[in-house]
């Protein structure tokens, strides 16, 4: 027994939900394993898991180390004669394929969401969409965003309440911009789930009525909160005097059919850019509602849905915080706010090592229902238990008597 005799699911249950086939099979379709010595996929995929585990700090030094450890080579039955430098690792993440770890991060996430989709999953199905930054010292980071005089690394993700249900990886200037960004990561996953009823919730990032429009003619439900001076022409109120307007700690101020202003690039004679205003072709509903405590406080949500009420459009955007809670915790716990690698392919490779990880202890942290800490915490101590129950078994001994209750 190595695990939290309390716990409906221990780490050794989790782990097998990674089988030895789909590294392998992963290892022949992507070519990984081309030209490698000694880190080929699979080594590098325990060596990320492992070392993201462990490890409060994760560096290419640490992973040295973590990889000639006998205890890492036990845990996962690798040859314990074969050793690695620092440069190795530094070069195996430049050049070693990520869609092998994308795919894997995939399959998980597959397996994951059968689990709980049919009775953890709410009414709608709302897909959190949102962007959180990392920044270096431009000498370090060649390719990145500009930020405040350093580069950054965006990660834009969709997050489905539980799990992180996407991700994208940016270095292009071109991203600086969340107009561009997050629709890049919806259209993403309409794609992986092409007869979804998702609604998508964005915060004000998305801006772009051209977008919006471009949802609405790909049957893409959406709810973003829009600036509140916002201009737009209204086509009919959507309130009725039977509606209730008491929505708890808010009051429903206004909820219209709209539509909505757009400026379109126009170039003078002299090469001059200045922009018209127009109305975008597309009809979308603007529901405000007022904070009871601060009355000034307004909040401006767009949506596309007119199925939904006024109050279910409020309730589905504040349920976008989860994916705020998520980026602090993969940054405060999973340590993604440190950079390993400064190639673009060694940051998309151990972005999709640090979403594997955080869904194992996401999995792990709901099912024994225990907070995000402590799950990082208890994970950890079971890796470390299942250890020494193997280096007992090896050395002839009852790991079953160490771990008794």
């Amino acid at each position: 027994m190595t695990g939290f005799k309390e716990h409906r699911i221990q780490v050794n249950q989790l782990l097998n939900v990674i089988p030895e086939s789909l590294l392998a099979n992963l290892s022949t379709t992507t070519k990984v394993d081309h030209y490698a010595k000694v880190l080929h996929g699979k080594k590098m995929f325990y060596l990320l898991l492992y070392g993201i585990v462990e490890n409060e700090k994760l560096s290419q030094r640490t992973l040295e180390d973590t990889f000639n450890d006998p205890v890492f080579k036990l845990l996962f039955d690798l040859d314990k004669e074969e050793t690695i430098r620092r440069s190795s690792i530094s070069e195996r993440l430049a050049k070693i394929d990520s869609s092998y770890f994308k795919q894997i991060y995939e399959c998980i996430y597959e397996q994951f969401s059968k689990y709980y989709k049919e009775t953890d999953r709410h009414k709608y199905n709302l897909v959190r969409v949102d962007s959180s930054m990392v920044s270096e010292t431009v000498g370090k980071l060649a390719e990145g965003l500009s930020n405040s005089g350093k580069k950054a690394i965006k990660y834009s993700a969709a997050f489905d309440g539980i799990l992180p249900c996407d991700i994208q990886t940016f270095t292009s200037s071109s991203y600086s911009s969340e107009d561009i960004a997050l629709p890049e990561v919806v259209l993403s996953h309409v794609k992986k789930e092409k007869s979804h009823q998702n609604i998508y919730v964005l915060d004000r990032g998305l801006q772009s009525a051209r977008t919006m429009k471009s949802f609405s003619d790909d049957a893409i439900r959406f709810i973003c909160r829009a600036k509140e001076n916002r201009k737009y022409e209204e086509l009919e109120s959507l309130l009725t005097s039977e509606q209730d307007r008491d929505l708890g700690d808010s009051m429903l101020m206004k909820d219209a059919k709209i539509k909505l202003y757009t400026g379109t690039p126009i170039k003078n004679k002299r090469g001059n850019t200045h922009y018209r205003e127009e109305l975008v072709e597309a009809a979308f509903r603007l529901v405000v509602i007022k904070s009871k405590e601060h009355h000034e406080q307004q909040y401006w949500f767009l949506t596309n849905d007119f199925r939904l009420t006024a109050k279910e459009v409020a309730q589905a955007y504040r349920r976008r915080w989860d994916i705020e809670v998520f980026f602090r915790f993969i940054k405060q716990e999973l340590h993604v706010s440190h950079l390993v690698s400064l190639n673009k392919n060694g940051i998309e490779v151990m972005m999709y090592m640090t979403l594997i990880v955080a869904m194992l202890i996401l999995i792990y942290k709901k099912a024994n229902s225990i907070g995000y800490k402590t799950a990082k915490r208890r994970f950890s101590m079971e890796v470390r238990n299942l250890a020494i129950a193997l280096i007992v078994s090896q050395c002839g001994g009852n790991p079953d008597l160490m771990f008794k209750t």
